[in-house]
């Protein structure tokens, strides 16, 4: 008897994988996913935090993938190995600091391994050719499969017929004539085929699942960079990018600024590790210090304090501001006005 051919999948928590593992579940395949956590994810950080957009299901979209499938999927951290990939790209950055070439490339590799120390078949990936400009690109495709080590092992299911035939079509594991044409950045396709399964709830597309797809955050992170004198980051430090209002008034000081409550408990968590204040005559945002401040930096601070929160109009807002052992004292100052605010100052 011919044993039954499995397949491991990229599941990222979208659309495209969601789909592309349906479809070989749907050939009979047996289907087990993999997801990777790099740090720079969106799912499961700010979404947790933020007060905004409470009607929507905070989860783990991939793990909520796996549930709608019915498949095992394996979650693992590769925080450490991926600095390699964002810092030093080989095949450079997208529109932002986003390395989508060698992170596909990356992680295509990570799973190869995985399939060979599993006695797997194969591996699926939710690629559409064309859909993304770097890493999807007709001459991109073949670099992931042929740096990963998949080569013809690396099935996309959802633009397959658009493509030279894998090896599991060529051995009759999948039938090719069930696999899908689809082409460029039109979502309709695949949200209708979405639809048709019966699936509502999915993530939507819009933004990645990556912060580093996105200018603010890659703002945020190349001015990190550039004041440290070197590309290199910690886990703490990418978590905190992606947090609260960041400013640099001064090249030797940066605020980072609790835009709402659920933002100024996460924040209040590093209280030991930065300079931080606070309004104690109105209710307002923790804002922690980062850097170097002067004195006359940590008063245009306590009145960029007093700005943003609820004293924002009054005469005189007084400010506790701590050092990270816990001695404080207090400043009673004037909000900064907003016109005396040069938008330069935002990260």
């Amino acid at each position: 008897m011919t044993r039954a051919r499995k397949a491991v999948a990229l599941i990222s928590g979208g659309l495209d994988s969601l789909l592309a593992a349906r479809l070989m579940l749907d050939q009979g395949i047996h289907v087990e996913g993999l997801n990777f956590y790099t740090g720079f994810c969106v799912e499961g950080h700010t979404h947790a935090i933020r007060e905004r957009r409470r009607d929507k299901p905070r989860r783990n979209n991939a793990l909520w993938v796996a549930e709608q499938l019915g498949i095992r999927l394996h979650l693992i951290e590769v925080v450490e190995e991926y600095k390699a990939i964002v810092i030093n790209p080989k095949h450079g950055y997208g529109a932002n600091l986003n390395p989508c070439l060698d992170c596909k490339g990356f992680m295509v590799g990570k799973a190869r391994a995985w399939m060979e120390a599993n006695d797997f078949d194969f591996i699926i990936t939710g690629e559409v050719l064309g859909q993304r400009p770097n890493s999807q690109r007709r001459d991109a495709l073949p670099v992931v499969a042929r740096e990963s080590g998949a080569f013809d092992r690396l099935l996309r299911p959802l633009c397959a017929k658009l493509l030279a035939p894998t090896l599991p079509e060529r051995e009759g594991w999948v039938d090719r004539d069930k696999l899908l044409a689809l082409n460029g950045r039109n979502r309709k396709p695949q949200i209708a085929l979405a639809e048709s399964y019966g699936f509502h709830e999915y993530a939507q597309p819009a933004g990645g699942c990556c912060f580093l797809t996105d200018a603010n955050y890659s703002n945020r992170l190349s001015d990190l960079w550039a004041t440290r004198g070197n590309k290199h980051y910690e886990i703490d430090d990418i978590m905190l990018l992606k947090v609260g209002r960041h400013m640099r008034p001064a090249p030797n000081f940066k605020l980072i600024i609790g835009r709402e409550e659920g933002e100024n408990n996460y924040l209040g968590g590093y209280r030991r590790r930065f300079v931080h204040m606070t309004a104690t005559s109105h209710n307002g945002p923790l804002v922690l210090i980062e850097g170097e401040p002067t004195d006359a930096d940590v008063q245009l601070a306590a009145r960029l304090t007093a700005r943003f929160g609820q004293g924002r109009h009054a005469d005189k807002v007084t400010i506790e501001v701590t050092d990270p052992h816990g001695g404080s004292r207090l400043l009673e100052v004037s909000p900064l006005p907003s016109n005396e605010i040069p938008s330069s100052w935002y990260l």
